[in-house]
């Protein structure tokens, strides 16, 4: 590439951090529309609110961005009266709302501001986002042209969040360090990429160290030094390399086939019902499977049983032969398939699943 813009997050952290937005919005505006999941609205809402007070801001919008992230709800948005007339938009809420939100500031051309309420992604600072058809299954990727302006990761708000989400955030989170690594392998990679598949590296081992007490803590309502070092690795840390590793066209090095299996688990009406880091955690196993990778294999699938996370096809309701099928048929036009340094198959694909499914039903056995 002969030119390019790297763009990386500015992020305020703390049970206070949002009185930090004075003097953060100053830099970009005093209208600000706030778009954001219904639950996630009224959790940070009277935080949110008496920080946008305290600012001097004038809010244009106050609205719920629907109930998944799709174009239809990303256009509603931009079409909004209250967008238009804003400075600065937020999103407020998990991941599909932030995502939502962040592709209409993108079409909007505004600045973006990231209210993270949950920690089960990195939504918040990544420059993409996942749309989805109205039946939940993947739509496309949005690249906006640079991630969010600022994020403002509230613990307080974050510790009142649903538990599972949480949860599935630390299974969504690593798969960072292993896609990110596997994807890029045997590439010649320039000075951007080569930085986030470098610091790739450090994802893995705070989730591993802090995972189940930052779980022990949260359900205590303890805002713990390792509550805070786990939400810090699932929103900033893997939301930094996926910025580094993706651009729109040039390199794709942000997810392989952990990401490869959720998305195609989506033909599968069933499979919805389970969180998206849930079943990215399976994915996991998938790809140490595909890999060759036994020893990690092994240390995945006890990390995963030690939390709760699924170690079995059974566990994330796959439980036929057709519904296998199914998925593999759908895997191919993923883009995730050719996210590995060597030619996927099905028949491979297939292979590694079940691999997976042994390996977790024989850990399982032997507790």
């Amino acid at each position: 590439m002969e030119n390019y813009t790297v763009t990386l997050p500015h992020y305020s952290v703390g049970s206070r951090c949002y009185e930090e937005l004075g003097p953060v919005a100053a830099l970009y505006g005093r209208k600000v529309a706030v778009v954001g999941g219904e639950t996630a609205l009224q959790k940070a809402g009277a935080q949110l609110k008496a920080a946008i007070e305290a600012a001097g801001l004038e809010v244009t919008e106050w609205s719920v961005y629907g109930k998944d992230a799709t174009m239809a709800n990303v256009r509603r948005i931009v079409e909004s009266e209250g967008a238009k007339a804003a400075d600065i938009v937020f999103g407020v809420g998990g991941g599909r709302a932030i995502d939502t939100v962040k592709a209409a500031a993108d079409f909007l051309g505004k600045p973006f501001f990231s209210f993270p309420t949950v920690a089960s992604n990195c939504a918040p600072i990544s420059a993409i986002s996942v749309i989805y058809h109205e039946d939940g299954s993947l739509d496309c990727y949005h690249f906006p042209k640079r991630c969010p302006d600022h994020c403002f990761v509230n613990t307080s708000v974050i510790l009142d969040s649903p538990e599972p989400l949480f949860w599935a955030g630390i299974g969504d989170a690593l798969s960072k360090q292993i896609e990110s690594q596997l994807a890029s392998r045997g590439r010649k990679l320039a000075h951007t990429p080569l930085m986030g598949v470098q610091m790739g590296l450090i994802c893995e081992a705070p989730l591993m160290e802090y995972g189940r007490r930052a779980l022990e803590d949260f359900r205590s309502g303890v805002e713990s030094d390792a509550f805070v070092q786990v939400v810090l690795d699932i929103i900033i840390s893997t939301g930094i390399v996926s910025n580094l590793v993706t651009t729109r066209d040039d390199y794709y090095y942000n997810s392989s086939l952990a990401h490869c299996f959720y998305n195609a688990s989506m033909v599968l009406p069933a499979v919805h019902k389970h969180l998206h880091g849930e079943v990215v955690s399976f994915g996991n196993l998938v790809l140490e499977a595909a890999d060759g990778c036994d020893e990690d294999l092994e240390r995945f699938v006890r990390f995963n049983a030690s939390i709760g996370l699924p170690v079995t096809l059974e566990a994330i309701d796959i439980t036929s032969e057709a519904d296998l099928d199914a998925l593999i048929e759908r895997a191919p036009s993923i883009r995730e398939w050719k996210c590995v340094p060597y030619e996927m198959t099905k028949e491979k694909f297939r292979a590694a699943i079940l691999k997976a499914d042994a390996a977790g039903r024989a850990f399982l056995a032997r507790r």
